[in-house]
């Protein structure tokens, strides 16, 4: 395993931890700085619309820098937003601070994945983006408990410093074992942005939306839906989620091998197995042993496609990747927040908590059909140019 991945890992791990750890001290933040719980959740908020608008423009600015640069500098930013929000003295502060480390999120990720595929063999590369973003799953095991333990321990601002700390760790990893690849795409803001004219990406960002965004219109709210509908105490919530996590890991290294592959069936095989566990857990969430399973399996279903769509969109960026690589993690953060919002309204207005699952598994049912349209184009594309070669052949005769 080349080091290089070690850097890029640890990176996603405080990354992801900076991510979702806000939302284990929430409560500590809201009474510190004076503000309601709500006006703390839009920290959530914030941090996700950074990294929505704020990936793909700087991706589309910095084309011409050296990778390795890039993600140097990535971490600088990630380092100055933690540090900021460690020394906060408002809501506001925060609130900018939080945004300018989303800034660092993106285009990491989206400038990772690439970077991390010019490490390995050809057949390895989904691989190789799995290990990356197996960061991201271990911050949910591990650094989101901790962090929030050290919170409610020390203080909220203790998580930042410690979050600073990894940050730096990050940034000597980078320095040391990132090797200065060749940028084979030097490419400026308008060839970046012409990515966006292929169908084939348009598409794949749809399949990330909507496979993805099944995940969260359940996920978000998974602590109510084992409480009030299977019947767990508050106390159960904590070690559940960490069978979610185990789970995540397992998928994230398991969807690598499937896209490394065999691309398209595997993302298409996925989907219909976490539209499934979605389905399914409608009825397993009123029994307590069948609900603890069904939520390790959720986990491992979830994480399965996340390399797979990172893969997908690279193989079609054609020139331009780092645009399409950072559009794809804002596409995976919309996902997040659409689907948070929907469930929230399903709960609110629509046919109530008890359905989330079944809700979920329609959206993720809509990426499943997205990604059967993409692979058929694929198909017809192919046989267009098979086409096109052999009458090409018989004129030449």
């Amino acid at each position: 395993m080349p080091l290089a991945l070690i850097a890029l890992l640890i990176s996603a791990f405080a990354i992801g931890t900076t991510e979702f750890v806000i939302m284990g001290i929430l409560p500590d933040v809201a009474n510190d700085l004076h503000v309601t719980l709500s006006a703390a959740g839009l920290l959530v908020t914030g941090y996700a619309l950074g990294v929505a608008i704020g990936g793909p423009v700087i991706t589309a600015f910095t084309g011409r820098l050296s990778r390795k640069s890039l993600l140097f500098s990535l971490m600088l930013i990630f380092i100055a937003g933690n540090l900021l929000a460690a020394v906060a003295p408002s809501y506001s502060i925060l609130m900018a601070a939080r945004v300018l480390a989303s800034f660092a999120h993106g285009t990491f990720f989206g400038v990772g994945s690439i970077v991390a595929t010019r490490l390995v063999p050809r057949d390895k590369q989904a691989s190789a983006i799995a290990m990356m973003f197996a960061g991201l799953t271990l911050a949910n095991i591990l650094g989101v408990p901790i962090g929030t333990f050290v919170g409610q321990m020390w203080g909220w601002r203790s998580t930042f410093w410690v979050v600073t700390v990894l940050g730096i760790v990050s940034l000597v990893g980078i320095a040391a074992w990132v090797p200065r690849i060749k940028n084979e795409e030097v490419t400026g803001f308008r060839q970046e942005i012409r990515v966006l004219r292929s169908k084939q990406i348009l598409l794949a960002l749809l399949m990330t939306i909507f496979g993805f965004g099944g995940v969260f219109t359940a996920f978000t709210y998974i602590a109510p839906l084992l409480t009030d509908i299977t019947g767990f105490g508050p106390g159960a919530v904590t070690p559940i989620l960490l069978l979610f996590g185990i789970g995540m890991t397992l998928g994230n290294a398991a969807g690598g091998k499937l896209a490394d592959w065999r691309l398209m069936p595997s993302i298409a095989g996925m989907l219909t197995l976490l539209t499934a566990v979605l389905a399914v857990f409608t009825l397993t969430s009123h029994y307590k042993i069948a609900a603890v399973i069904n939520v390790l399996i959720w986990g491992f279903a979830a994480f399965t496609i996340v390399p797979a769509f990172q893969m997908r969109v690279l193989a079609k960026a054609k020139g331009s990747p780092n645009i399409a690589s950072a559009l794809n993690i804002s596409s995976f953060n919309l996902a997040n927040a659409g689907g948070a919002y929907l469930g929230g309204w399903v709960i609110d207005s629509g046919p109530g908590l008890g359905s989330l699952p079944w809700v979920a598994a329609i959206v993720t049912a809509a990426g499943l059909l997205v990604t059967l349209l993409s692979w058929s184009l694929d198909k017809r594309e192919a046989s267009s140019s098979g086409g096109s070669a052999q009458h090409g052949q018989s004129l030449s005769i």
